[in-house]
């Protein structure tokens, strides 16, 4: 059965904040939630950057929701304790965890204050990591690239002593079709996010072609909701616009005002086909039911603008309804 999810934005909301919006989202029909995992927000007018696995906890806690997070490692984190952190919180909340992993932002990773790699050396560390993580998840003592050896990732002797009895899901994370390809060979699903429509099926078939056939497919779907059209599109562009560069810009910028100079003649209109902006309840169910039917079993609506409290019950009491899902 597919599932209409809530994200929950760190960049935007502080985590006391956000936690309140997990219990209303749940209260308002939504069947799961997701988050971000950043440690800084992409532009300074969003705000907040709180340590995502700190609220996971209390997340689940205060909610019978399910969660994902979506995490780099291999740079800001080291795999083994991914691996740790998403164990403990599936041992507690059985069935209710899952991860999506990629290769990450420059926006987060650069506090290392080692060299940030181009993407073909971040997409092999990224696989390295999920070899490790796996292996740890099935109750490996692992040794991964002692010193002396070529790789990115080195584990010594690291060994899960705290472990669910279903582990939790790797989900790839991919917004280019090239990319979706690459993680239908590896990951238990793919996560990927809003695009106009034939590039969003370009990147389903990529998927499946690379071997997600049968895989679960998930949508964090970018999406400003105001009664009024001009509030929407107005709310969108203040919190969202840097968002709608394209990835390879993305990944590389390494500070919020360097988000905020990149996108400083973007104009309301080029956030169309990125972001789902309207007044119309109506449109944003076809939007969802769009999304469905091109075969995603899980979608988490980002609603990217101010109005949290809002955004929830409209979509609860008129949204939702609308597409046949049980609450």
């Amino acid at each position: 059965m597919a599932t209409i999810g809530y994200h929950c934005s760190h960049e935007q909301f502080a985590p006391s904040t956000l936690l309140g919006l997990a219990r209303a989202a749940e209260a308002a029909g939504f069947g799961g939630a997701m988050c971000s995992d950043h440690f800084h927000p992409w532009t300074n007018r969003q705000g907040q950057s709180g340590f995502a696995w700190s609220w996971l906890g209390a997340a689940l806690q205060a909610t019978r929701l399910t969660f994902g997070v979506v995490n780099a490692p291999g740079q800001r984190y080291h795999p083994a304790i991914i691996a740790q952190a998403a164990a403990t919180l599936s041992e507690m909340f059985p069935g209710r965890f899952w991860m999506a992993l990629g290769s990450g932002q420059a926006l987060n990773e650069h506090i290392t204050g080692t060299p940030w790699p181009p993407k073909k050396e971040r997409q092999a560390r990224l696989k390295e990591a999920v070899g490790v993580i796996r292996a740890l998840f099935a109750g490996e003592e692992v040794d991964h690239n002692p010193l002396g050896q070529d790789g990115y990732v080195r584990a010594h002797k690291a060994k899960l002593y705290s472990r669910p009895a279903q582990p939790p899901r790797i989900i790839g994370a991919a917004v280019s079709a090239e990319t979706a390809e690459w993680v239908g060979s590896w990951a238990d699903g793919m996560i990927t996010v809003v695009k106009p429509y034939d590039e969003l099926k370009e990147v389903v078939e990529a998927f499946r072609r690379g071997g997600g056939e049968g895989k679960p497919m998930l949508l964090q779907a970018q999406t400003c909701y105001a009664a009024d059209e001009e509030d929407a599109r107005r709310d969108a562009f203040d919190q969202w616009r840097a968002n709608t560069l394209d990835s390879r810009i993305l990944v590389e910028l390494e500070m919020p005002e360097d988000f905020e100079h990149a996108a400083r003649d973007l104009r309301p209109e080029d956030l169309d086909g990125h972001i789902r902006i309207s007044s119309d309840l109506g449109q944003h169910a076809a939007w969802l039911q769009e999304d469905l039917a091109l075969g995603f079993d899980e979608i988490y609506v980002h609603q990217v603008g101010r109005d949290q409290e809002g955004f929830l019950r409209a979509f609860g009491e008129h949204v939702l309804p609308r597409l046949g899902l049980p609450r």
